[in-house]
């Protein structure tokens, strides 16, 4: 029945989500591909009036979003285009979503080829196009239009800048018009325009040369004029830079600029907007799919074949005041957040991008989740030997063994559990491919999706496994077996307890050190540049550390081992950020051999081999090797 429910959870949230992309049918999305400018091939939405007739010229929009995106958070303006009478092409900037990243690293970042695909449809009219992008994909499309200004009518730049990293001066000259959007509290403004505060580029010469004055540039205020594409304007919202594209404010002043320079076919209010519509659709999909996955594994563990590695949760062997657990909590809890920054610069240093590890900010998160692993693991034992040893405690109390005595393993058991977790999560995986194939929608909110994944994305997924497996299993290890809480009067209070104390443990330390971050930002309207994007990261860390903990909880509860739960942390989390993340290594397919593939493939025939092994099973003890009857 909970499998039922969670299916019709994701029909109706895709439904929506697709209902409000399409404007109930008047607008029709398709998946297109095209090759950019160095063979590689790019990917985009492709937003048309259904009923438009292709021999008459229509009003055109490229958008881009930023770095580790993709195409999807530029929604807010992708759909309010559509809506009215755009024809929108959304594009994955190279490397990003399905693009892939190009042999020669060039400023447009995909955006000239973009810019020329979509001028080449023959129901575009090449006089009334616009580039609309956000951080990194607006110094995109802003590059692309200075080098191709007979190309673009209208350029509007969201949290970004002009004059950086390529940009160039000629954006001062060019015959476009030209909107900037960036928020009073923009994370970037020392980046983008080399003042403190965002309020200050009002001041900046670079600004005020774009716009033609040599005095303060006054948002909100028309600088040159429309009719002859010479107009500028300052928009600056109460906002950060990753909520630009989460801001009906945003959108508005985009709206209003856009339908003042290219008049739309179909004119609705710049503040009639219906995109997060959308976006709560797809997050109403996304929890039942989340419900799904818990479902689907529950059910499987009930079957025969899989019933086998569940074992009564073993006693309580912990610690025996809530002071000390207290204080071991705090510990757990802040060792991730204090070495969050340096640990992933690190990260980026010793691990440069390669053929086999090609995402810069993935491989800060490997260095970091490793030490991590170490570093729990230490503290893990020293708290068992030096103090709950003397309980007798051992192994199999933290759910790390199959057996009451000494440490033995029952590789079969492994084997079943990481069998049972491909199924959940393969199942979730084809969950979103269906969703794909049938409305053109992922499973997100803001930012925090799970998208389908190509074989370039899951080749690159396997091996960017292993170390967030190895995360994951010293994180279980901790949660519960150093600080599993004892059961309260009920079997339902006790889940809440743990639940409440896990997702605590896992999430705290983050969520204080955004706050550490961003109350400054808000309060002086400052922040380190050197740590801003990481601090934008750091918010969908206490999204995977909830979701983390609630499906180690759950699964634990229904196994007595830390193994399911690990497996199945350790499938979706590496899913989630390689799917969500750059690659900036070019040509990587190429770098993917059939030995890759002939590993995954044998990694995977040895855990079905070890799950298939019946009613005989290796047994690997601290004292012995044995066959187990």
């Amino acid at each position: 029945m909970a499998v039922i429910l969670s299916l019709v959870i994701v029909l109706i949230g895709s439904l929506v989500a697709h209902n409000v992309q399409t404007s109930s049918g008047d607008v029709t999305v398709k998946d297109v591909r095209f090759v950019g400018d160095n063979g590689n091939i790019l990917s985009a939405k492709l937003f048309t009036p259904t009923n438009m007739d292709p021999q008459q010229k229509h009003p055109a929009v490229l958008t881009m979003h930023g770095y580790i995106n993709t195409r999807e958070v530029q929604d807010a303006f992708n759909i309010e285009f559509a809506r009215r009478g755009y024809v929108v092409l959304a594009m994955d900037m190279q490397g990003h979503g399905y693009s892939e990243q190009e042999p020669i690293e060039l400023t447009s970042r995909g955006a000239i080829a973009g810019l020329s695909y979509l001028r080449n449809l023959g129901f575009v009219d090449k006089e009334k196009v616009a580039v609309e992008g956000h951080s990194m994909g607006a110094w995109s499309t802003l590059a692309a239009a200075n080098a191709h200004p007979d190309w673009v009518h209208t350029v509007i730049q969201v949290g970004s800048s002009t004059e950086t990293f390529g940009a160039g001066e000629v954006t001062a000259e060019s015959e476009f018009n030209y909107a900037v959007v960036f928020g009073k509290y923009d994370e970037f403004a020392k980046l983008m325009w080399e003042v403190p505060q965002a309020k200050q580029i009002v001041d900046t010469d670079k600004l005020k040369k774009v716009f033609g004055t040599d005095s303060t540039v006054t948002p909100k205020k028309l600088y040159g004029s429309f009719d002859n594409q010479s107009a500028r304007m300052l928009f600056i919202p109460n906002e950060t830079h990753p909520s630009n594209h989460w801001s009906t404010e945003s959108a508005t002043y985009v709206l209003d600029f856009l339908q003042q320079a290219i008049p739309a076919p179909n004119p609705i209010d710049a503040s009639d907007q219906v995109w997060k519509t959308k976006e709560f659709g797809t997050l109403a999909a996304m929890i039942g799919a989340l419900m799904f996955l818990f479902s689907f594994a529950a059910n499987l563990l009930r079957t025969d074949y899989f019933k086998s590695i569940v074992q009564p949760i073993p006693a309580y062997k912990g610690y025996k005041t809530k002071a000390s657990w207290a204080i071991g909590a705090i510990i757990a809890a802040a060792v991730p957040a204090l070495t969050y920054f340096q640990f992933q610069k690190w990260g980026t240093e010793w691990l440069p991008v390669n053929s086999f590890w090609p995402q810069s900010l993935t491989n800060g998160f490997v260095v970091w989740v490793l030490l991590n692993a170490l570093i729990g693991a230490v503290l893990f034992a020293v708290w068992h030997f030096v103090s709950n040893k003397k309980q007798s405690a051992n192994a199999y109390n933290y759910g790390i063994s199959n057996a009451t005595e000494g440490f033995k393993l029952d590789l079969s058991k492994v084997g079943k559990s990481a069998l049972l977790a491909i199924y959940s999560v393969g199942a979730l995986l084809g969950l979103t491919m269906l969703a794909d194939a049938a409305f053109l929608v992922d499973f997100r909110i803001w930012v925090m999706a799970f998208k389908p994944m190509n074989w370039a994305q899951f080749v690159i997924m396997i091996k960017y496994l292993a170390p967030f497996l190895l995360f994951f299993l010293v994180n279980g290890a901790l949660l519960h077996g150093q600080f599993r809480m004892k059961e309260g009067k009920t079997e339902r209070g006790t889940a809440w307890k743990w639940f409440f104390a896990n997702v605590a443990i896992n999430t705290v330390g983050i969520i204080v050190l955004i706050m550490i971050s961003y109350i400054p930002l808000f309060t002086t309207e400052e922040i380190d540049v050197t740590k801003s994007l990481l601090s934008i990261v750091a918010f969908q860390f206490v999204f995977i550390n909830f979701l983390v903990a609630t499906i180690s909880t759950f699964f634990y509860r229904k196994t007595g081992t830390i193994y399911l739960g690990a497996f199945i942390n350790g499938l979706l989390v590496t899913w989630y950020i390689v799917a969500g993340q750059a690659v900036q290594f070019a040509g990587q397919e190429a770098a993917v051999t059939g030995s890759v593939a002939v590993s995954v493939v044998s990694a995977l025939v040895i855990i079905v081999t070890l799950g298939l092994k019946g009613k005989k099973s290796t047994v690997v003890s601290s004292e012995n090797t044995t066959i187990a009857k």
